[in-house]
């Protein structure tokens, strides 16, 4: 497990800036639900039913709320993933919408990927006696390549304590990727990559041979499954 105090990254943070600038019919009409959330007592919202290929985030974006929001209205855990046909809460909507598929002609795809194909070894907010796992440990073999999981600028490739040979991505939208214990880089300081474009690759240590991928937003963390979609 990568661990890291976030005073790393907001110092990162300073150099990035400076340097580049299961389910029924889906409900139809508003309704209240009783949330058991110690703070709210009744939330207005609609059910949203999961298709294929959705994410936490793209539903988000359509519904014009954070994926927290969510997240917390439907209880899903650190290591969970929504599932096709899952009946959703979206607190505060007043009419279900349709998630505009990411093929469609003219839209801009900001969905995040995959960037590395394994199972993950270490989950977000996964705690190893006082650290916290601030991303998510996708298991590899010495060798393999990690790929952009989004299109983005690079603003960090070196070595950085803690994290190894890593690679940082600026999505241009307040958002960031962290590809870190990584044997070696193949991107340069301010190229810019795409969607699936190889990266970096693994090396193997005593730790094993994994990607430690973070998602953040400015210098906050965020939970990379709720971002990623179900499939690999």
């Amino acid at each position: 497990m990568i661990l890291c105090d976030r005073r790393i990254f907001q110092c990162l943070g300073v150099l990035v800036v400076c340097g580049w600038i299961s389910g029924c019919a889906t409900a139809t009409k508003p309704f209240i639900v009783v949330v058991a959330d110690k703070s709210l007592t009744q939330v207005k919202g609609v059910y949203h039913k999961v298709n294929k290929g959705e994410t936490l985030w793209r539903i988000a974006k359509t519904y014009s709320i954070s994926v927290e929001d969510i997240s917390q209205a439907n209880r899903i855990p650190s290591a969970a993933t929504i599932e096709e046909n899952q009946l959703l809460l979206i607190p505060g909507a007043d009419v279900v919408k349709e998630i505009i598929p990411v093929q469609v002609a003219g839209v801009k795809d900001s969905d995040y990927w995959w960037p590395l194909k394994g199972k993950v070894v270490s989950y977000f907010e996964e705690r190893k006696g006082a650290h916290v796992n601030l991303g998510v440990d996708i298991n590899g073999t010495e060798g393999d390549v990690v790929k952009a999981s989004r299109e983005g600028r690079v603003v960090f490739v070196d070595h950085l304590a803690g994290y190894g040979t890593t690679v940082i991505l600026d999505h241009g939208d307040g958002f960031y990727t962290v590809y870190g214990h990584n044997d070696r880089s193949f991107v340069a300081l301010g190229s810019y990559v795409f969607r699936g474009e190889k990266i970096a690759q693994l090396g193997l240590d005593a730790q094993g041979a994994f990607v430690h991928f973070e998602l953040r937003k400015g210098d906050i963390p965020k939970n990379p499954l709720h971002y990623l979609p179900r499939e690999m």
